[in-house]
């Protein structure tokens, strides 16, 4: 038999794909994104941008913080996410609850490595107080703007509330550098 094939056309190349350039380029931060980390970036030697503007970074960056400070900082934070208190990446559920687990964190840990970073993290909790404690979870491990943690802590002006910010968050982690003997 004798069929007859209908000339097929080939497929659309997307532009992206013909020139790796533009595909870079695409994958690249916004100007805008760029302008809010203003010099708080690094680049890499193969292209790859590294934003570090968090506050913490900011912070050691710009002198408000010591080294020695970053690093009790950081520790706190790996013990803060590894006894379970990150908010877990997770789809939404259309057909179930809209809700999380509060109690998760009261609940029995799940291994012992949880066990370890859960007593660690209440030691540094009882080390630095209360208040200590609810900055350095908001600027280390939630990354909120300093002058939003002045803001919850009372002030009203942003030069008086990043400056009450920055001062309890250095004297937490003044606390912290005493209880792990950093620096």
């Amino acid at each position: 038999m004798n069929r007859r094939r209908r000339p097929s056309s080939a497929p659309a190349v997307p532009s992206a794909c013909q020139n790796p350039l533009q595909m870079d380029e695409r994958a690249s931060p916004t100007p805008e994104r760029m302008r809010r980390a203003g010099p708080d970036f690094k680049r890499g030697a193969a292209g790859q941008i590294t934003l570090g503007d968090n506050p913490l970074d900011r912070s050691l960056a710009r002198g408000v913080i010591t080294p020695q400070q970053y690093l009790a900082a950081y520790k706190y934070r790996h013990h803060w996410y590894h006894c379970g208190l990150a908010e877990r990446l997770q789809s939404a559920d259309l057909n179930g609850r809209f809700l999380t687990d509060p109690a998760d964190y009261c609940a029995i840990p799940k291994s012992e490595t949880q066990l370890f970073h859960r007593q660690r993290y209440r030691e540094a909790v009882q080390a630095i107080g209360k208040i200590g404690s609810r900055v350095l979870d908001s600027v280390v491990c939630r990354d909120v703007a300093l002058e939003q943690v002045g803001y919850a802590l009372g002030w009203s002006s942003r030069p008086q509330a990043y400056a009450a910010a920055v001062e309890r968050m250095r004297t937490a982690l003044d606390a912290l550098c005493k209880l792990w003997g950093v620096g």
